[in-house]
This record gives C-alpha cells, structure tokens and sequence, in this order.
C-alpha cells in the first residue's frame, strides 16, 4: 500500500515524560506530512491524565472511564492510519489493542516494564500491539516468540544531551564576549554558589508524599546537625540555592503550597519546567523515581533516588514486581549489563529525611565524594546509545507501519 498523502496518526501521551517524547517526535512525522492528533484534541490534559497510587485511580474511575470511551469512538470515527502510544500503559495498552482489533497498526513506544513484573504479562503485551519500540537493549529479547515486532532504537535522552553539550562550550563563549566583563564576574560568583535540585516528581499524590521528606531534609543540613565539626578558621561552605523544577500548573501551586506549610526553611526557588538544565547545573539531587533520574545520570548529576507510596501499594509491588532489585532506570541498566548500581536508592520506609540529607550533606561539602558519585553514572549510560536518532528511527517506523496497513 502506497503511503497516503497525509497520514493521520493518533499519538497519545498521558504523562510529561510522554509529552515531552510527542512534541520531539512531532517533527519528523510533520515533515513527512501527516496529520497528528492526541489527548488534548479531545479536551483532556496531561495534568489530569497522570494520576498515581491505586486510591486516586479509584477515586476518579468515572473519569477515566470517559477518556477509555471518548478516545475509542475518536478511533473509530477518525479511523486513523496509525495508532501510536507512548509509555502511560495502563490506558494506552488498551486503546492500542482496541486499534489493532479495528485492523489499525498500533505502535508503542517505551516498553512496559515486563522486566520487572511477573512475565505473564509479556503475551498480553504483544497481543495489544503491531510493533514495539524500545529505549533499553534488554528488552526486545523479552518478546522472542511472541510474534511481536520489538526493535530497540536508543534512548532519545542519551542523543537530545549529547547534542545539549555540544552547544554548550559555545554558548558560554559567546554569552561572555557579548556581555563584557561583568558577564565573567558573574558567572564567577555563580560558580562559587552551590544548587541543590529536588525533583518530587510531577504527580501530585508523588509530591504531597516526597517533597515533606525532602524539605525536612533541608532543614536538618541548615541546623548543620550532620556536618562534621570544622578546623578552625575553615569556612563552612560556598553559598546554597534550593531550586525545584514543576512539571506544569497544577505542580507548580502543591509545590508552593507544600513549601508555605513550612516554617524556617531557607529561600527556595521554584521554576516551572527545566528539570534537565538545572540538573546540569546543580551540584547534586535528590530525584524521585522515573525519567528524571535518567536525565540525572546523563548530566553526570550525582543525585539520591527517593520514593514513597502509601503501605497499601508498597504491600502490592514487593509481591508483584520480582524481576529486578532496583527502582532506578541507572541502576536497573547497571543490574541486567552486570555492573555495580550508581545511584543509591531510598525506598519507602528507607526514604528518611535524616538519610537523604546525609547524602546530599555529603555531596555539597566533599568535592571527591560528588566526583566519584558523577564517574560511577558513565558506565550505565553508555548502553543506551544507538546507531542514529532514536525518535527519527521511532517516525521511520511508524511511517513504515501505515505503508503496511492493508497489504
């Protein structure tokens, strides 16, 4: 079948990882003339969609049920040439296997994570889907004798921060001829400033559940309660700037709201988006679980994993999830390529105030200790790189499944 003219692909993404994902895969597929439509063209936001923990699913079930329906009858009415979903699985599997039943080609992107689940899941999975594209080198093999067609491309992260770094030398030159000498004088005292990042996550149940944990860990290195007594004369340690990135409005407002609960903290700055830049530039992290530690990892950041969700759902996952020992995208690469986890990990009850500060306390006051931390994330990411540009070969891809619509 001859590839139409304008082909009309319905590319769903439920979370801001997702989102972020679309927007950049939206160029080539653009340029190759097709017509995009998602979530938001059917009135629901990303804010909405991105739920967490068992009781908020349930509490808003009706609601999700509208989405399941809405985006089905937009498949069927719209009869779209591609369905293509990226991770958010619980609702994308669905739609996409709904797709594949209409004799639409359904391609997801960002393997669901069977490696760490019970393996029973894997012929459900491949049933759901005409092709899977995936970021890490270990999973394609999962679905061998499946019938499905998973391909690794490389992670998108690994070339987007490559491409970042390049341009950054070059930025930095221009800036201080362009500005003069006050330029220089100013990155010099930002230099001498240390920033700490703390990225609670982008949901609002993670947030109301991290963040407490991570600005009572603030307050515990301002009381200097864990730092080692200091030889006399010796100054304490350069200037601290607390900055934490909200993925959208609705973050943005909890976050503030959480930060006013507090009394006696230090100025803490919230921007909205630029997670990764200020992950390069900071000092060290604190980061709870997801695609943000392996934008950490990949600015070489050294950074503390931290997570927690209510005992219910903490009872459930230590039964369910049997096929890995870590939470960490870093640290799962390290474990299944053989190497030693970079990133230390505080999970739930491990995830204390008093042991992220010590982390992040160390960091801040021992330059040795940051760079030992930031060489140890060089191993893990070197798996993830791929001959070429992994959203181009993802639009390659998905270009190539509506060619084969039909035939």
């Amino acid at each position: 079948m001859v590839l139409p003219m304008k082909p009309k692909i319905l590319l769903l993404a439920g979370e801001e990882s997702g989102v972020f994902y679309a927007e950049h895969l939206a160029v080539p597929l653009r340029s190759a003339g097709a017509e995009l439509r998602g979530y938001g063209d059917y009135g629901f936001k990303t804010a909405d969609l991105a739920v967490f923990g068992i009781w908020e699913v349930l509490r808003r079930l009706f609601y999700f049920l509208r989405v399941a329906r809405t985006m089905k009858r937009a498949i069927r009415e719209w009869r779209p040439d591609v369905v293509v979903t990226i991770d958010y699985p619980g609702m994308n599997l669905k739609l996409a296997a709904y797709a594949k039943g209409l004799g639409i080609p359904a391609v997801h992107i960002v393997c669901p994570q069977v490696w760490a689940w019970h393996r029973g899941r894997v012929p459900k999975v491949a049933a759901a889907l005409t092709k899977l594209l995936c970021f890490f080198p270990f999973e394609p093999e999962l679905f061998n004798g499946t019938g499905l067609d998973a391909k690794f491309i490389g992670h998108p992260l690994v070339k987007m921060v490559e491409n970042e770094k390049k341009l950054l030398p070059a930025k930095a030159e221009d800036g201080a001829k362009a500005k003069g000498a006050g330029s220089v004088r100013n990155a010099v005292a930002q230099k001498n400033e240390q920033t700490l990042a703390l990225l609670p996550g982008s949901r609002r149940g993670e947030i109301q559940r991290i963040l407490p944990r991570l600005l009572k860990a603030v307050a515990l290195m301002q009381d200097g309660a864990l730092r080692k007594p200091q030889p006399a004369g010796k100054p304490r340690g350069r200037p601290l700037k607390i900055v934490i990135p909200a993925a959208n409005e609705m973050a943005e407002r909890e976050i503030a709201r959480i930060i006013a609960s507090f009394g006696g903290l230090p100025p803490i700055e919230v921007q909205r988006g630029n997670a990764r830049t200020l992950l390069r530039e900071a000092t060290c992290a604190a980061v709870a679980s997801g695609t943000a530690t392996l934008e950490a990892a990949l600015v070489r950041c050294p950074t503390v994993l931290v997570y927690a969700v209510s005992p219910l759902l903490a009872w459930i996952l230590r039964r369910a999830i049997t096929g890995v020992r870590h939470a960490g995208l870093a640290n799962i690469i390290a474990e299944k390529c053989g190497f030693d986890p970079p990133m230390p990990e505080l999970l739930q009850e491990a995830f204390t105030p008093e042991a992220a500060a010590g982390y992040l306390d160390s960091w801040l006051s021992d330059e040795s200790a940051r760079k030992e931390a930031s060489a140890k994330l060089d191993g893990a990411m070197s798996y993830l790189k791929a001959d070429g540009e992994p959203l181009e070969i993802a639009a390659h891809e998905i270009l190539g499944s509506v060619t084969c619509q039909g035939e």
